[in-house]
């Protein structure tokens, strides 16, 4: 069974909606993917935010407010506290980004009181669905971790396992990136992967296929494992997951994806917290921020079964 958005969506449709608290919503991108999301079944919205302003939004967009819970909070920054502590204490499912900057949005996730924290570091994964592969693509960290280290990828591994697992993966493929295909000490990258490859093999990394270093072209394209005569890998160009060595690698990868790729559809979340948290740039389209809300909803739905 091919898994992509479509499927993500179809799937939140039997399990009933979800509840996302929108801090600063008085933005007509963030309401228009709100009240779409809504009208295809995956979510429901609490809009925490300058209710006049929202009120006027919604009405240039014919968005029916009704039956929407609104708090009026003019001030951003604690239109985002006000709207994370919502998540904090269980009364909805996931949190999203409005209009208040980036800055103090994941100030409020960090909040010691009404925050997110579980005590795991925080990583970033972005989906994408393309029309090419026969399955989803999960490519981290493209936008959070700067340079992680070691124990930064174990996390970021460890965060996004339980992200594929929602979208119907069992056991991802995580194919730590590098330059090359073999270990260089001069390349600490490929050091690093071959660490997490053999952390994998002992059992530290659980859930998951761990295979690095590995070259971009051996962990997505068959063909190319033939050519190279890499047939004894563990991931041979059937990767699930792409770790990158940093967020320089990670970020410009993504955007070849997103300005090149005909017919692509993505979506993103920030992981390691309490519960999903839908952190959308105002340069992504609005189908992206459907499709974030989405996969934050099976993602919410996965972490409910688990307790």
């Amino acid at each position: 069974m091919r898994h992509g958005f479509d499927e993500i969506i179809a799937k939140m449709k039997g399990c009933g909606m979800k509840k996302v608290a929108v801090a600063a919503a008085q933005d007509s991108a963030v309401l228009e993917a709100v009240k779409e999301a809504k009208a295809r079944g995956i979510a429901e919205a609490v809009l925490v935010g300058d209710e006049a302003k929202i009120r006027e939004i919604a009405a240039s967009i014919d968005m029916d407010l009704a039956g929407y819970r609104i708090i009026d909070e003019p001030d951003m920054i604690q239109a985002a506290l006000k709207a994370v502590k919502l998540a904090h204490d269980g009364e909805v499912d996931m949190y999203m980004k409005g209009l208040v900057d980036t800055k103090n949005f994941l100030k409020s996730v960090l909040d010691k009181e009404a925050g997110l924290r579980t005590g795991a570091p925080l990583s970033h994964v972005a989906v994408f669905d393309l029309p090419q592969f026969d399955r989803l693509l999960f490519l981290t960290d493209v936008a959070f971790i700067p340079y992680p280290t070691l124990e930064d990828k174990v996390n970021i591994i460890r965060n996004t396992v339980p992200v594929c697992r929602a979208c119907g993966i069992e056991c991802p493929k995580a194919a730590v990136l590098a330059a090359v295909e073999v270990v260089n000490p001069k390349m600490p990258a490929t050091v690093e992967a071959a660490e997490l490859t053999k952390m994998c093999e002992e059992g530290e990394l659980a859930g998951c296929v761990v295979d690095g270093p590995l070259s971009l072209d051996l962990a997505v394209d068959p063909e190319a494992v033939k050519h190279k005569g890499a047939s004894d890998r563990k991931i041979q160009g059937d990767a699930d997951m792409l770790v990158f060595p940093d967020i320089h690698a990670g970020n410009l990868v993504y955007k070849c994806i997103v300005h090149t790729v005909p017919e692509m559809k993505n979506g993103c979340i920030l992981t390691g917290t309490k519960v999903p948290v839908i952190l959308t740039s105002r340069s992504d389209s609005f189908e992206t921020k459907v499709n974030s809300i989405a996969l934050a909803a099976v993602v919410a739905e996965e972490m409910k079964k688990n307790g």
